[in-house]
C-alpha cells in the first residue's frame, strides 16, 4: 500500500488507502471514490439539519475528509465507527476512529498543528504474509518475462521483414504471407507494450489536488489506454488469423486449391487483416454500452469477454485440425519416397512436425478448454506462464525458423555479401 502523510483533500485519501499499480485499482477505487462522495453527503446532511446543542461547551461538528464528526461535549473522547467507504470495511467494521474534544471546546491538536485523530483501529493490516510476497513478486516475474519476450520477437522480426522484403528473388506468394505474419507479430508486441505503458500513465499519474480525481476516473481520460487495449486486442486476433492463412495456405498446396488460388495474395491479407474488425467491433459496442469502465482491462461479465475468445479459439481449432492433416500427407508421402529408409523419413517428419507448430501456432489448443474461469491456484500460474512465454517469443522463432534458418534466404545473403565484398575490392584496387 501506498502511504502518505497527511489527508487534506478526498483525492490524498484515496490515494492512502488504496494500491497504486494494481490493475484491479481502477474498479476499486471508482467504487470506494462513489462511496465516500455518498459519505460526505450524508455527513453534509447531518451537519446542515441536526439541532445544535443547547448549553454547555462543545466541539463543533465537522468533516474533516475521512470521517463524520458530530457535536461533542468539552472534556470528552470521541468514538465513531470506521467510514463505510473504506475497502476493507468488512475486516474492520466494529473499530473506531477517536478524537478528543478539549476542555475549552476545541478538537485537540498534535504537535504539528493538526488535529489530532486515531484511526489505528480502521487501518488495513499492514503483515503481509508470505504468499502475498510471493504472488507479488511472480506477477513482476511475468511481466518481466513477456516484456523481454516481445522485444526480443520485435527486434528480429522487423529485421526478418526488412530481408524478405529487400531480395527481389525472395518475392512469391509464400513469403509474402510470411511476411504477413511477420507484421502481425510486430504490430501484437508493439501493442502489448503501448497497452502496458499506457495502463501505467493512466494509474500512474501524480495526484495534487481533488479535482485529479474526477479527471482520474472519467472517459476522456481513459480514451488513451482504451484505445491502446483495443488495438492489442485486434493485434492478437489478426495474428491468430494470418496462422490461419498460414496453415490455409500450405494446405491449399499440399492438396489442392481448396480455397482460393495460390498465386493470390489478396484473399489471404483479407483473411488475417479482416476477420479481426468481425468481432473487435461488436466487442467494443458492448463495452461501450456495458462495461464502460476505466480503461476496459476488466471483464466483470465473463461472457462478453467470449466475443473476443471464441475466434481465437475457433481458429486454433482449426489449425490443429490442418495441422493434423498435413502431417499425414507429409507422413504419406515421406514414406513413399523413402522405401525401406524408415529412419530417415521419421526424422524428418518429427523435422516437419516441429516446424508447423509455431507456424500454426498449435500451441495454443494446450489450454483451449482452460479458460480463465477454470484455472485455479497453481494450475492457472501454471497457463499464465506458458500462454505468455510461448506467445512473447514465439515471434522470434518464427523469425528464425522462416527466414534466420531458410536456405534461400541464406543463399541470398551470402550472394549479397560476396557481392558487397567484391564491389569493396574493386572500390580500393580502383584506389
Amino acid at each position: 500500500m501506498t502511504r502518505i502523510h497527511s489527508i487534506i483533500t478526498p483525492i490524498f485519501l484515496l490515494w492512502f488507502i488504496l494500491p497504486k499499480f494494481e490493475i484491479t485499482s481502477g474498479k476499486v477505487l471508482e467504487e470506494t471514490y462513489l462511496k465516500w462522495v455518498q459519505y460526505k453527503d450524508d455527513c453534509i446532511k447531518m451537519i446542515k439539519t441536526e439541532p445544535q446543542p443547547q448549553e454547555g461547551l462543545f466541539c463543533n461538528r465537522t468533516f474533516d475528509s475521512y470521517a463524520c464528526w458530530p457535536d461533542s461535549p468539552a472534556g470528552f473522547m470521541v468514538n465513531i465507527s470506521c467510514p463505510f467507504y473504506l475497502p476493507w470495511y468488512d475486516k474492520v467494521s466494529q473499530g473506531s476512529v477517536r478524537r478528543q474534544c478539549g476542555a475549552e471546546g476545541l478538537w485537540q491538536r498534535d504537535d504539528s498543528g493538526q488535529v489530532w485523530r486515531d484511526r489505528s483501529e480502521c487501518e488495513e493490516e499492514k503483515e503481509v504474509t508470505s504468499q502475498e510476497l510471493w504472488h507479488k513478486q511472480l506477477k513482476v516475474s511475468f511481466r518481466t518475462l513477456y516484456t523481454v519476450g516481445y522485444s526480443s520477437s520485435l527486434c528480429t522480426l522487423i529485421l526478418a521483414l526488412i530481408i524478405l522484403l529487400s531480395f527481389r528473388k525472395l518475392h512469391c506468394t509464400r513469403n509474402y504471407i510470411h511476411a504477413n505474419l511477420f507484421v502481425s507479430f510486430i504490430l501484437r508486441a508493439v501493442a502489448v507494450i503501448v497497452k502496458d505503458a499506457m495502463l501505467e500513465r493512466h494509474w500512474g499519474r501524480e495526484i495534487i489536488k481533488q479535482a485529479d480525481v474526477n479527471e482520474l476516473l472519467s472517459h476522456q481520460a481513459a480514451i488513451g489506454c482504451r484505445t491502446a487495449q483495443v488495438l492489442m486486442q485486434y493485434c492478437v486476433l489478426a495474428n491468430h488469423y494470418c496462422f490461419f492463412g498460414e496453415a490455409v495456405y500450405l494446405y491449399s498446396i499440399l492438396v489442392s486449391s481448396i480455397f482460393i488460388d495460390n498465386n493470390k495474395f489478396l484473399p489471404y491479407l483479407c483473411l488475417g487483416w479482416g476477420t479481426p474488425l468481425l468481432f473487435v467491433v461488436p466487442w467494443v459496442v458492448v463495452k461501450i454500452l456495458k462495461e464502460n469502465k476505466e480503461c476496459w482491462a476488466i471483464n466483470e461479465n465473463m461472457n462478453y469477454w467470449w466475443i473476443i475468445r471464441f475466434p481465437v479459439l475457433f481458429a486454433s481449432l482449426v489449425n490443429f485440425l490442418i495441422f493434423l492433416k498435413i502431417l499425414g500427407i507429409i507422413l504419406s508421402k515421406l514414406r513413399a519416397n523413402n522405401q525401406g529408409q524408415y529412419p530417415d523419413y521419421k526424422l524428418r517428419l518429427a523435422k516437419a512436425t516441429l516446424t508447423l507448430i509455431p507456424l500454426f501456432g498449435v500451441h495454443e489448443v494446450l489450454f483451449v478448454f482452460a479458460t480463465d474461469e477454470q484455472t485455479t491456484g497453481v494450475l492457472r500460474y501454471i497457463k499464465v506462464f506458458f500462454t505468455l512465454f510461448i506467445s512473447s517469443f514465439q515471434g522470434l522463432l518464427v523469425a528464425v525458423l522462416y527466414c534466420f534458418a531458410n536456405k534461400k534466404v541464406q543463399t541470398e545473403l551470402r550472394r549479397k555479401l560476396l557481392s558487397w565484398r567484391t564491389e569493396t575490392e574493386i572500390l580500393c584496387c580502383g584506389k
